[in-house]
């Protein structure tokens, strides 16, 4: 992986964030189907990263600038198509993940 120092990294973090919570038209499901991760995994990576300082909630609630609860009742329900195409996405995660150890 490519060194990029933490204020870099921590910018062009600022930027992803601030770019999701303007495209609220770009669904979760499209995301992850089309990249293998959405909001809420940023939002998982977060907590994870905060040593316990932000639990899930928080952390949702800093990706996506508003409580999860309100966003969410705000997107359409994913379609069949949508769901099979995120599941691919995450099944080729999981093979990517393999060939890497």
């Amino acid at each position: 992986m490519t060194d990029i120092d933490d204020k870099t990294a921590a910018e062009a973090f600022r930027r992803l964030i601030s770019h999701l919570q303007m495209r609220a038209d770009a669904q979760n499901v499209d995301l992850m189907g089309l990249a293998g991760f959405c909001r809420n995994c940023l939002a998982d990576w977060v907590s994870e990263a905060s040593d316990g300082a932000l639990d899930r909630n928080a952390a949702r609630q800093a990706i996506y600038g508003v409580p999860y609860a309100a966003w969410k009742a705000g997107q359409p329900e994913a379609t069949p198509a949508q769901l099979a195409k995120m599941d691919a996405s995450l099944a080729l995660n999981e093979t990517l993940r393999r060939q890497g150890d």
